[in-house]
């Protein structure tokens, strides 16, 4: 296009587009209009700068990984791939696992993603009795500024591995109980007897189950069913057949390879089990221990109830009698209490009524020779003057001669009372 005089600029006609054509090569002819014309030509290289006009693509529209349950952790699941027509790091990808849950926990705590590579890692081992299938979404991201990204959804289906027993409902094994079917003495060939129930947590091949009698009593008497666990005679029940047939019973699946389990099957020949007397011994066994606990549980709780009522009616007899022994005002202590050394003044019993004396005494006093004594005249002698007067200085106290025969008898039988002051 020409711009001024001898120039030109050279113009798009339409958008360019680096990713279809990243190089032109323009040839510029210039001509002049002389006769002959004379003419020169120039190419022109062209490149076409890139920008982050494209997202990352992923090569499928969905992906499917199939793997077997167990697998070891970092065994690879599958690859997903994108690519980005852009140039250098706007035509980088990087992979990464969007959050998501499987079976309640987050996708990384299952799956791990190469950033790089978009390789998927298993970060531990599924259990396909827990779930199947599941799926989750890998995203793919440029790094350009700003970046493109895109998302796949890649789906997850595991295959079961024979890695569960069969499991035998009927008849039960819990604990060391044992269970006993009873076999009428006119079963007839080919009555059924009992049925053996197993169940196997795998599925398809691996859960298909057979049944097979290992061991017999009576080999020729009882059969089981292959497939369906039935058990029934091959034969009429004769007299002499045993009362007691034991069976063990395998159940094994068809997995690869096969896991079995076996169980104990009891059978007794005959109409009612008021015949067996084992039966009854065991029976009155266990009912007799039951009642013997019974009897030591009732015993020791009626034991410990009498007790406790001993207990708080003894505690609260002492409490009661408690306030009878203290003695918290002035006591009259009866004659029995009295020392046997102790005499009256006149003979006639009792002191003189110039003389009044209260004993105050404390628990434990009545067994005690010691009295202590008061009194309410004013003429009383102080306990620390009593110790040291002599007969004669208490006459002189008293006004009282030294030959009076009263001041005799006073001193003689007095003196143990009046020791008795400290």
């Amino acid at each position: 296009v020409p711009s001024i005089k001898n120039y030109y600029s050279l113009v798009t006609t339409g958008q360019l587009d680096r990713e279809l054509v990243s190089v032109y090569n323009i040839t510029i002819t210039a001509t002049d209009e002389g006769s002959p014309p004379l003419s020169s030509s120039k190419t022109v290289k062209l490149s076409v700068a890139d920008i982050n006009d494209n997202p990352p693509v992923f090569e499928e529209q969905s992906y499917n990984a199939y793997i077997n349950e167990n697998i070891k952790p970092g065994s690879t699941l599958c690859s997903v791939s994108a690519r980005d027509p852009d140039w250098r790091q706007n035509g980088t990808v990087i992979y990464s696992l969007l959050p998501a849950e499987v079976n309640g926990a987050s996708v990384s705590s299952y799956l791990s993603v190469n950033g790089d590579t978009g390789v998927i890692h298993a970060v531990r081992s599924f259990d396909y009795e827990q779930f199947r299938s599941f799926k989750f979404q890998v995203m793919a991201r440029d790094n350009g500024s700003p970046p493109l990204s895109s998302n796949v959804t890649v789906s997850v289906f595991i295959s079961d591995v024979n890695d569960n027993s069969p499991q035998i409902l009927y008849p039960s094994l819990e604990g060391n109980s044992f269970m006993t079917e009873l076999v009428p003495k006119a079963a007839q060939g080919r009555s059924l007897v009992s049925k053996v129930i197993a169940v196997d947590a795998d599925s398809g091949q691996n859960a298909w189950l057979s049944y097979h009698i290992v061991k017999a009593t009576d080999p020729g008497l009882f059969s089981i069913d292959l497939h369906s666990g039935e058990i029934r005679t091959q034969r009429d029940i004769l007299e002499s057949d045993s009362m007691k047939q034991n069976l063990i019973v395998a159940v094994m699946d068809n997995g690869q390879p096969s896991l079995s389990a076996t169980c104990s099957m009891y059978l007794l020949i005959s109409d009612n089990l008021a015949e067996v007397p084992e039966l009854k011994d065991i029976s009155y066994e266990k009912n007799s221990k039951l009642t013997s606990y019974l009897i030591i549980a009732l015993v020791s709780v009626s034991t410990f109830f009498l007790t406790f009522i001993i207990i708080i009616l003894g505690v609260r007899f002492c409490r009661r009698r408690k306030p009878r022994l203290l003695f918290d005002g002035a006591v009259a202590i009866p004659g029995a209490y009295l020392p046997p050394n102790y005499a009256d003044v006149d003979g006639t019993g009792t002191l003189r009524s110039a003389y009044n004396y209260d004993t105050y005494l404390t628990t434990g006093s009545r067994t005690s020779d010691f009295k202590f004594v008061s009194s309410y005249n004013d003429n009383t002698l102080p306990a620390d003057q009593t110790l040291k007067k002599t007969p004669s200085d208490f006459a002189d106290m008293f006004g009282i001669c030294d030959d009076s025969p009263e001041v005799g008898t006073f001193m003689k039988k007095s003196t143990p009372l009046m020791l008795t002051f400290e």
